[in-house]
């Protein structure tokens, strides 16, 4: 076990925190699939408007590689499939029938085969490129996240309270998948009892829960090296489709956020409506913006949107507090936030939770080259000429600068804490896919 110290970053102190474990259940009618959230799939649909379809089942397969699948969360029928423009797949709407009904996968088969028919190995990610992984390449090292540094993050530990024991499963999995390791990264107050991995302890603010945070400072990625990463629960999830041959889908969602009226854990099965997970619960629902996921990385949804795949926090905050700030930026209110001293907010200490909205509060500007990025990005790459890089697609300096080592959540916070205004995660992704496209 080695012990790693992160002293970059910072842990954002927002109001809308869960102070009750207590867990709820929440049942919902319709359920929704969004392509969107499976990075590198691009989807060649197996089903249509009308289908049954069980648990587990397929819904639709990769275009480039037809063994990639994804499959239905519910047994239902195919309610809806939404297109947007030039007929892109947006969502595939289904419809819960109250059935049981389930496929079961054979797991006596190679581990390989049984992920990607269950449709699990999208569940994972692979860098370079951050994408759903290449069933073609092996990996380096698994990377395996078991905290959540994020603001208002759920804990992992009760996401795993009753999955645990199947964690043990996913990691002997996951092991025959590659020839290197495979990491478990935790927080020093909380590490799983488990085997067969080497765990490393991570002590410090966000972003250390990143995963390419953990990979830099465990073992980086070089060129023409591959990992895959994931995270504990989906590696319990993992473990427990091959202890019962079924895969789980039901998931713990932390609802967060000031906007929220009583912040707390629910137990629902994934891509289930917002309207189920939020109720009455929000304060101000004309005047608030929901994101599927934590507030620095997430996405943002409609009231009748659908909880995405990968996420299992919802977050709900003002969307305009005052729309005509006195003074605007010079204002020296202590309500105004910033992690600057900035404003006179800083004077009262940072025991006291904040009460950002979604806000911008200026326009893109030139890219000011202050070092804000170094001290937010605890990786050993230089951001602003990165972004430069990037934003130039000059391949040369984008592999020489760490491009295959990052991820658009790795610049989240610094772009949080951008002076600039630049959409640094947008800039990352639009990168990665475009280097992806020119090198394959």
């Amino acid at each position: 076990m080695a012990e790693i110290k992160i002293k970059k970053g910072i842990n954002l102190n927002l109001k809308g925190a869960i102070t009750d474990t207590a867990i709820t259940n929440t049942s919902c009618k319709n359920f929704a699939i969004t392509p969107d959230d499976f990075t590198g799939v691009v989807p060649r649909l197996d089903v249509k408007e009308g289908d049954k379809v069980d648990a587990g089942s397929t819904i639709y397969h990769d275009k480039s590689h037809p063994e990639v699948k994804v499959t239905s969360p519910i047994a239902g029928n195919v309610k809806a499939i939404v297109r947007g423009e030039r007929r892109k797949i947006e969502a595939i709407i289904i419809e819960a029938d109250g059935s049981d009904r389930a496929r079961t996968f054979d797991v006596k088969s190679a581990a390989r085969d049984t992920l990607l028919e269950s449709g699990l190995w999208c569940a994972m990610r692979q860098r370079p490129y951050d994408i759903v992984p290449d069933p073609n390449v092996k990996p380096r090292d698994i990377f395996i996240t078991a905290f959540d540094s994020a603001p208002l993050a759920p804990d992992f530990a009760l996401l795993l309270k009753d999955k645990e024991k199947y964690l043990q499963k996913g990691i002997e999995v996951l092991a025959t998948l590659t020839d290197g390791d495979v990491y478990l990264g935790c927080r020093p107050e909380w590490i799983p009892e488990v085997k067969g991995c080497i765990v490393n302890t991570f002590a410090g603010p966000h972003p250390a829960g990143n995963a390419g945070v953990q990979i830099a400072n465990a073992k980086p990625v070089n060129k023409g090296e591959t990992v895959w990463t994931l995270d504990a629960v989906t590696a319990a999830r993992i473990g427990e489709l091959f202890s019962t041959g079924k895969v789980p889908f039901d998931t713990i969602v932390a609802i967060t956020g000031e906007s929220v009226r009583n912040p707390h854990y629910t137990r629902c099965t994934m891509g289930c409506s917002i309207a189920s997970l939020t109720g009455n619960e929000i304060g101000n629902p004309d005047n608030c913006r929901i994101v599927s996921g934590n507030l620095l990385t997430g996405s943002h949804v409609a009231a009748d949107g659908y909880l995405r795949f990968p996420y299992r926090q919802l977050s709900a905050i003002t969307e305009v507090r005052n729309p005509a700030d006195f003074l605007g930026w010079a204002s020296l209110s202590p309500k105004r936030f910033s992690i600057y001293h900035s404003f006179t907010r800083w004077l009262l200490g940072r025991g006291k939770p904040a009460t950002p909205d979604a806000k911008i509060n200026g326009g893109e500007r030139a890219i000011i080259m202050s070092g804000e990025y170094d001290r937010m990005l605890p990786m050993d790459i230089l951001g602003e000429y990165l972004i430069k890089a990037i934003i130039a697609f000059d391949i040369d300096k984008m592999e020489q600068l760490g491009i295959y080592e990052i991820a658009p959540e790795d610049f989240a916070l610094c772009e949080f804490a951008d002076t600039s205004k630049l959409p640094l995660q947008k800039i990352i992704r639009e990168g990665l896919d475009k280097l992806y496209k020119e090198m394959n």
